[in-house]
């Protein structure tokens, strides 16, 4: 039967020099599949100069046009599937996340699995979950970067000793005020990062719900709340400082505390391949290490 050959957009971790080898199996792999291989500049330069691979078959480019390309491949782990997503997000271009290190819930497919993931992906085996992301839109100074989180978005008070006052608003009614080092806003995916860490819900993705979880809050009566991702959020934050920290996923810009936010849904969602074997149950389980014995 007659494969057609594939379109890939390549990014990649560039602080993985010792991962040469796994590398060049997936290169090598796309290689063999005969897929017309597109890496960004920086991974590019970065597999040239830094880690010693040479993709002599792909070509390079500077500005991602997401009507190019079938798939996008993430060479690294979580975060490097995060910053891709923020570049092939809006053109809604399926994400291979290819997990170059140890702990992987979005990017899991091992480099020793990915010939038989373009297997799956050539046969139609694969599914591709969408994945809600939280827009973030100011009313004083603007953001720089990306403003849509596939994890979440972390209000934080700048390095002193000083919380923060956030005053949070859903659809128009006063909810409360956070005194507290921060609020994290999670959306299902990012429920298993930032947001556990500060004793926030597991959320199972495509839940329909976003989550608000505050840091070291003042109050041992504070909670983390859910809300429907159709809602939208408004944050005010007082600060010493006069100012304060937003972090897109892990992204974060200092704003002045004159600057209002506003999170709600964004227009789109990211596309995240999975292999149909995989299920979120199952990673949890191998992630979380749930009903592993400790004395093992």
């Amino acid at each position: 039967m007659h494969r057609r050959k594939l379109i890939i957009a390549l990014f990649g971790n560039c602080y993985q020099a010792k991962k040469s080898a796994s590398i060049q199996q997936v290169l090598s792999c796309l290689q063999k599949f005969e897929a017309q291989v597109h890496v960004d500049r920086d991974y590019f330069e970065f597999l040239q100069h830094t880690a010693g691979v040479q993709p002599t078959f792909a070509h390079v480019f500077d500005r991602y046009d997401g009507e190019a390309y079938d798939y996008a491949i993430s060479m690294g782990g979580d975060g490097t599937l995060l910053r891709t997503a923020s570049i092939v997000g809006a053109a809604a271009t399926p994400i291979i996340g290819v997990n170059m290190g140890r702990l992987g819930f979005l990017a899991d497919v091992r480099p020793d699995e990915f010939e038989q993931c373009i297997r799956d992906v050539l046969d139609g085996k694969v599914q591709v979950d969408r994945r809600s992301l939280i827009q973030v839109d100011t009313d004083g100074e603007p953001l720089e970067g990306y403003n849509c989180a596939l994890n979440d978005v972390a209000i934080l008070k700048h390095d002193n000793a000083s919380m923060i006052s956030i005053r949070a608003t859903i659809n128009g009614e006063y909810l409360t005020t956070y005194q507290a080092d921060g609020l994290v806003v999670s959306t299902p995916t990012g429920s298993t990062a930032y947001s556990l860490s500060n004793g926030g819900p597991i959320i199972v993705p495509q839940t329909g719900v976003f989550s608000m979880t505050a840091v070291a809050p003042h109050s041992l009566n504070t909670r983390p709340l859910v809300f429907p991702e159709t809602a939208e959020l408004r944050i005010e934050v007082e600060s010493r400082t006069g100012n304060f920290l937003v972090a897109v996923d892990g992204r974060s810009e200092s704003l002045s505390a004159a600057t209002h936010l506003t999170l709600h849904l964004a227009p789109y969602k990211a596309r995240i391949v999975k292999r149909q074997r995989q299920n979120h149950f199952q990673t949890l389980r191998e992630k979380m290490m749930w009903g592993a014995d400790s004395r093992d």
